[in-house]
């Protein structure tokens, strides 16, 4: 048999003998307190005002816009700043919408998420240390060591469509254990694998069709149908779709091809997951198996429990089935660690190794964890200092009084920095489309089209934002640098941009 010989793999450490020291790119951790910091200085200079709400539905009342005084003391801001963790963990909302950890109302902390990652960690840790994952990952390898390229567009194929089916997020944070050591094996990088993922997922959120936390709640605001505007969102799909899988795929056969284009170089043990990937495996034991199927059944059991199928169906006021589950972090996070149990057994790791591998998992998931903690303090401060309803008033003075087509444009425009206020999509839409919406009727417009322009502009900006619990929490687990990422993504980045202000402003014209 001939033997394959590859290039040496750049290295992410710097070189220690040679030449001065290089500037290094701060961590996750960094960035974020440097936009908390960033955000609460802004939060000086922009003028705080709020729109009057329906007090039946809660939604901002169009033209009730008015300046309102300063809420915050000094030594408010500075509590806000402290606080900001605390708060993006379990800051509870109240009626009148301020965020605290004392507060009664609804919780508005990623206590959720937090725990929802590391009951993942401690799945993924139980059953690769169970040897499945490792075995199983090489066997497909195998099958797949020439047709690498088409595993990629598969999976982002399939990740779009949860993406654009029922918004497909925070549940991807699972799949990078499983993608790493796969596509680390075939030959690629760990940027290769965070896209495949990211950008997989995020561009089938940009292009929602019936994604009922996007599209769903942006309709119900605009008060459509969440049917009206489809044909043209899933045209956007069909078209955005493949410029994804083609951007990732085009970097990846670079890689393939020659492992110095890499942006990201090895980590620490990337070498080991290679070699694991690239042994031949002889046929796989009956225990690996049955945990190798728990795994899958396991997540699509996930994928069918957060599904919210009536309201995909038949729009976002539909009574759910009486089958529907209708869950949510809480209760993934409480199936993954039950699953963990039943892995680990099933696996044969014994008692001692069961306790010790979930105690480990947990530990290895933490960071992210506090990375998408410290992401969602960030939007409490926006929140609490009562910055946003004045941004929104600005914008619904841009767009006031301007032709169809323009009037599109600017819609989808206005909307990028809306969507790094609130990067969550259902709080976006169901702050913005209840002002929006109604100007597209002075405009001679679909109200259909403000739903469209908010949900791609809230895709494209939550491919990129620092304030994402998913961008950040998704290159931690896949141990790429935020710069690192922006570097790959942002001429796709502002590719989107230009095709989405023109599909919007197509829609307008033609609406």
């Amino acid at each position: 048999m001939a033997t394959i010989h590859r290039a040496p793999r750049p290295t992410t450490e710097p070189d220690q003998k040679a030449g001065p020291k290089r500037f290094h790119f701060p961590s996750a951790f960094t960035v974020l307190f440097a936009v908390t910091l960033g955000v609460w200085l802004l939060a000086f200079v922009i003028p705080t005002g709020a729109y009057d709400t329906d007090a039946s539905t809660g939604r901002p009342i169009p033209g009730s816009y008015a300046s309102t005084p300063n809420p915050l003391s000094f030594g408010d801001r500075l509590m806000e700043l402290f606080m900001a963790p605390i708060n993006g963990l379990y800051g509870v909302m109240n009626a009148d919408g301020k965020i605290g950890p004392y507060e009664s109302g609804e919780l508005y902390g990623a206590a959720g998420v937090f725990l929802f990652v590391l009951a993942i960690g401690i799945f993924i840790t139980m059953a690769m240390r169970t040897g499945a994952i490792n075995e199983g990952v090489a066997r497909v390898a195998q099958r797949m060591s020439g047709r690498g390229t088409v595993l990629i567009a598969v999976l982002m194929v399939l990740f779009s469509i949860g993406g654009t089916t029922e918004g497909m997020a925070e549940e991807t944070l699972g799949f990078y254990a499983l993608l790493i050591p796969l596509l680390l094996a075939l030959g690629y990088d760990r940027m290769v694998a965070a896209a495949t993922i990211l950008v997989g997922a995020g561009i089938g959120v940009l292009a929602s069709t019936v994604n009922p936390f996007a599209t769903g709640v942006a309709s119900g605001a605009a008060d459509i149908s969440i049917g009206d505007g489809i044909g043209f969102r899933l045209l956007m799909y069909v078209v955005l779709v493949p410029v994804a899988v083609w951007w990732v795929t085009r970097y990846a056969r670079k890689v393939k091809a020659d492992p110095s284009h890499s942006m990201v170089g090895d980590s620490e043990g990337d070498d080991e997951l290679r070699a694991h990937g690239l042994r031949v495996v002889p046929k796989l034991s009956f225990r690996h198996k049955s945990v190798l199927t728990l795994v899958a059944l396991t997540f699509a059991f996930m994928i069918f429990a957060i599904v919210p199928w009536a309201q995909v169906i038949h729009g976002p006021d539909a009574a759910s089935y009486g089958w529907q589950l209708d869950w949510y972090f809480p209760e993934l996070a409480a199936l993954f660690l039950m699953m963990s149990l039943v892995v680990g057994i099933v696996g044969g790791l014994g008692e001692h190794r069961l306790t010790e591998t979930l105690v480990k998992g947990a530990g290895d998931f933490v960071g992210v964890g506090l990375i998408i903690v410290l992401a969602r303090g960030v939007t409490v401060i926006m929140n609490n200092s009562e910055i946003t309803g004045t941004v929104l008033h600005a914008m619904e003075n841009t767009v006031n009084g301007t032709s169809s087509w323009v009037f599109g444009g600017l819609m989808f425009l206005i909307n990028v920095p809306l969507a790094f206020l609130v990067p969550s999509t259902s709080g976006h839409a169901a702050l913005a489309i209840p002002i929006l919406a109604p100007l597209a009727d002075f405009a001679g417009v679909q109200r259909s089209v403000v739903v469209t322009a908010f949900q791609t502009a809230s895709g494209v900006v939550n491919l990129i934002t620092p304030t994402s619990a998913v961008v950040m929490g998704g290159l931690a687990l896949a141990k790429v640098r935020y710069d690192q990422y922006l570097r790959f993504v942002l001429p796709l980045v502002g590719l989107l941009l230009v095709l989405g202000t023109g599909f919007v402003a197509l829609a307008a014209a033609v609406s």
